[in-house]
């Protein structure tokens, strides 16, 4: 399951989600903090939007994690492709799937248009499904 990068073999992890500018990024962010560099985390959008969310920027800023310099990106089938691991959320049809890839489709609402509660709920309920794939990925961690 594991692709190269650089001189280590490390797997890839794809979070896709609309806009690219909530839940992936929220969900990207945790990856690359519980990760410490042993995966490649990428994120894009079936649609995605001119800038990040500024609510799920504060939510993530509150524990420590800065995504606040994230773009969002455009999901292409070549991102799908060089991913061991693709996760949506909530892009539905419009997400590539190729034989021989990982699929998870993540539940998790739309941080767009709540409140900073709101947002601190759906950020803890990502931070929890990161965890568990951290945890299934490299289960002498645990």
């Amino acid at each position: 399951m594991a692709r190269s990068s650089s001189l280590t073999m490390m797997p890839v992890v794809l979070f896709v989600c609309v806009h690219n500018a909530g839940r992936s990024q929220m969900a990207a962010g945790w990856l690359t903090h519980l990760a410490a560099g042993r995966i490649e985390v990428r994120s894009a959008g079936s649609e995605p939007a001119d800038r990040i969310n500024a609510v799920a920027v504060a939510a993530m800023a509150e524990v420590g994690i800065d995504i606040a310099a994230n773009l969002p990106k455009v999901l292409t089938p070549d991102a799908v492709r060089a991913a061991d691991v693709v996760i949506t959320m909530g892009c539905g049809d419009t997400c590539p799937v190729y034989p021989g890839k990982r699929y998870e489709d993540w539940q998790v609402a739309d941080p767009a248009g709540h409140d900073i509660e709101a947002v601190r709920q759906i950020r803890d309920q990502i931070v929890a499904r990161v965890t568990a794939l951290v945890s299934e990925l490299f289960p002498a961690d645990g």
